[in-house]
């Protein structure tokens, strides 16, 4: 069961994760150790030759894998990004993009995941991320 609501992680997005509103993510799951998320399309996250862009991906990814880690941790907002690695798989055409995070490992300072993102209805990835996360000595 996840230690976080889903309208607990939306709150937070909105009065501290700009971004996320800015490009307006939205929040499809919340369970232990794994987070659904997505951006729907607009064409302004297009970059030149019609495909979603990079830092778009990048951002939803860093989103869902949040979720993921405050779903395990409870929502310590000071748990921050220390490492993503993306791997672009496919071209990502025009069209909502979606974000499945789990966690792969939880220790006392970090928190190791996965993600994975589609193109909505397709099952072949566009693009792979593994990221670390550094969770803070003092929780909230």
């Amino acid at each position: 069961m996840s230690r976080i609501s889903i309208a607990e992680f939306e709150e937070i997005a909105r009065e501290r994760v700009q971004f996320a509103v800015q490009l307006g993510i939205k929040v499809e799951s919340l369970g232990e150790g794994e987070a659904r998320a997505r951006v729907p399309y607009r064409d302004d996250l297009l970059r030149p030759g019609g495909t979603i862009a990079g830092p778009v991906l990048m951002s939803l990814a860093d989103f869902a894998m949040y979720g993921a880690v405050l779903s395990m941790i409870g929502p310590v907002e000071l748990a921050v990004t220390t490492n993503l690695n993306i791997n672009f798989l496919r071209r990502p055409l025009p069209g909502d993009v979606i974000a499945e995070a789990r966690i792969l490992k939880l220790g006392k300072r970090l928190a190791v995941g996965e993600v994975s993102l589609f193109r909505d209805g397709e099952d072949e990835l566009v693009a792979h991320v593994t990221a670390t996360y550094s969770i803070p000595p003092h929780r909230e």
